[in-house]
């Protein structure tokens, strides 16, 4: 039997790229990006995931800068090329949990809450209350007021159960 590849072929590359599972991601987090369910990632599309993200402030020049990445339409298989561009044998989660080290000098896995907010609202893009609180609606802090983060990474990598029904 013959089977044709088609227009397959040209992406096929990218796809080979990621594991079936780390494609699957990929597309559950385009498809939250992707807020009007064009198929298309667009200014608006961003605009808002940043708002849900807690980010009010960002300026339509740093969304446009994103957008020109995708040199044209950033449709899932642009979208899934840039990624591997940028992640190029990295892991996502190994990347997010290395963010949080410099927090957690013992490596316990937890963050202060309260240290954590107020890092968040004085350094660099400088988060609102707002904005933080926002941020930690998805964060498993426990009764004493840490974050775990290396569960945070896991939502943030795997999505949230909870969110899912």
């Amino acid at each position: 039997m013959h089977f044709s590849r088609g227009n397959q072929k040209s992406c096929s590359n990218v796809f080979s790229m990621f594991e079936q599972s780390q494609i699957q991601e990929f597309k559950e987090a385009f498809g939250c990006i992707d807020q009007d369910r064009d198929g298309v990632i667009k200014k608006q599309d961003l605009k808002e995931t940043y708002a849900q993200l807690g980010k009010l402030n960002i300026k339509d020049e740093e969304l446009e800068e994103m957008l020109n990445e995708g040199k044209g339409p950033i449709n899932f298989t642009v979208f899934l090329t840039l990624f591997g561009e940028k992640l190029n044998g990295t892991d996502p989660e190994d990347t997010i949990l290395a963010a949080f080290k410099p927090f957690d000098p013992n490596g316990t896995g937890f963050v202060n809450k309260d240290e954590f907010k107020r890092l968040l609202m004085n350094q660099a893009d400088k988060f609102t209350a707002e904005e933080v609180e926002q941020a930690f609606t998805l964060a498993p802090i426990d009764p004493i007021g840490n974050i775990d983060y290396k569960q945070l990474c896991y939502i943030i990598t795997h999505g949230d159960e909870k969110e899912e029904s």
